[in-house]
């Protein structure tokens, strides 16, 4: 360890459970590729089709750095084969990746219109389309459907969908952010945080040169670039599966202002606390030997949006992890907590308030939702964790 500051932290970012190395691999058959501007696809025919028949198109979600299809494949065939599912009953798959995940969602919305256009191209016969996304992938999906169909771009979609998609905001803690740029030298965590597509799309960014939590501009700036385009692809109907539970019930062991993770050895006395509601709230004491400097950050008017209902992220677990790995020691309290709030995932409340985020979705009248249908998890599960549930509720609503 240098005697001049804290140890490197590496490689390590904060990636949902598609993104990250399979627990229990699965082969990838083979399938073609196409190269597109901003992005890649991998087509997998669905079985008995000779050529492209009924595609469905699926876009990758976020992360740092190109996506790996591979984890992508291996991540939708874990605990529930869903791509296997789809060709059983003869869809195309195309999974959609793209040359920058952290890039931002307008410019990878060019890589979904291309994808869409070569599948429009290639197919055979008239069947529509179905278009949508993993996190991330449902926003870059909706976007490049609402701009088609603004240029008067035939896009042939019956059915848009997204899978657990911050359409109203995705939340990291603000602690955490504040942590990643307080590490003393250029690093991948980051990047991420800082990245284009984490500004568009958390609905409270650190500001790395100011320490100021807010709506970052490029939020502003993509919200009113969805909106000249009307918010909203019109044509398909649009449907969404959530993570989380609609019930109104969050992570009840997560409680507000509990200490979360705490560091020592490296870092000395970093610790990170659950949001809780109230001005001038203390999320994180940030610590460090070398060079010296010491952090309080601070929110202001926040719900309780870690312990909220939605899909979760296991992000005080990927930290306590890499700083273990660097020699620390961690008290690790509360590995997981809300990352795509439920209401977020199927647009029907803001994430600003209390009232709104806790609302029990399934006492709300469902054309509430900016959506034509929906469907939250039984239970809390991780974002973007391919269920039975979810994944078999989407598929009956595929189109004929």
């Amino acid at each position: 360890m240098s005697e001049t500051t804290e140890p490197n932290v590496g490689t390590f970012t904060l990636a949902d459970p598609l993104t990250t190395e399979p627990t229990h691999p699965v082969e990838v058959p083979e399938h073609e590729e196409w190269q597109l501007p901003n992005g890649f696809t991998w087509v997998f025919p669905g079985e008995g089709n000779r050529g492209l028949v009924r595609p469905v198109i699926m876009a990758d979600g976020f992360n740092l750095g190109r996506s790996e299809l591979d984890k992508l494949y291996q991540g939708l065939e874990g605990d529930y084969p869903f791509i296997t599912e789809l060709r059983r009953r003869g869809r195309d798959v195309i999974l959609l990746g793209f040359e920058e995940r952290s890039a931002s969602i307008l410019d990878n919305a060019r890589a979904a219109e291309a994808a869409i256009m070569r599948a429009i191209a290639e197919q055979v016969g008239d069947a529509r389309l179905v278009v949508g996304g993993f996190s991330m992938g449902g926003i870059v999906t909706r976007y490049a459907l609402a701009r088609m169909e603004r240029q008067r771009m035939e896009h042939r979609t019956a059915l848009y969908f997204s899978y657990d998609s911050p359409h109203r905001g995705a939340s990291i803690p603000v602690g955490v952010q504040a942590f990643s740029h307080f590490i003393p030298f250029p690093n991948a965590f980051a990047k991420q945080m800082d990245s284009p597509a984490a500004r568009q799309m958390l609905w409270r960014h650190y500001d790395k040169e100011t320490g100021k939590v807010g709506v970052a501009p490029e939020r502003t700036e993509f919200l009113d670039a969805l909106g000249r385009v009307g918010n909203w692809p019109q044509i398909p109907v649009k449907v969404a599966v959530a993570n989380g539970r609609a019930d109104g019930v969050g992570l009840p062991d997560v409680k507000p202002g509990d200490v979360a993770l705490r560091i020592d050895r490296i870092y000395p006395g970093t610790t990170f606390y659950t949001q809780a509601q109230g001005d001038d709230v203390t999320v994180a004491y940030l610590n460090r030997r070398f060079p010296e400097a010491e952090k309080t950050v601070t929110t202001n008017g926040f719900p309780e949006v870690d312990g909220a209902p939605g899909g979760t992220l296991h992000t005080y677990k990927i930290l306590a992890d890499a700083m273990r790995k660097l020699g620390g020691t961690v008290d690790l309290r509360h590995e997981k907590v809300c990352f795509v709030p439920s209401v977020s995932a199927v647009a029907i409340r803001d994430v600003e308030t209390q009232e709104d985020l806790y609302t029990p979705i399934s006492e709300l009248v469902a054309e509430e939702s900016e959506l034509d249908d929906f469907f939250c998890s039984p239970t809390t599960t991780e974002h973007t964790a391919i269920t039975a549930e979810l994944c078999t509720w989407l598929m009956n609503r595929l189109p004929d």
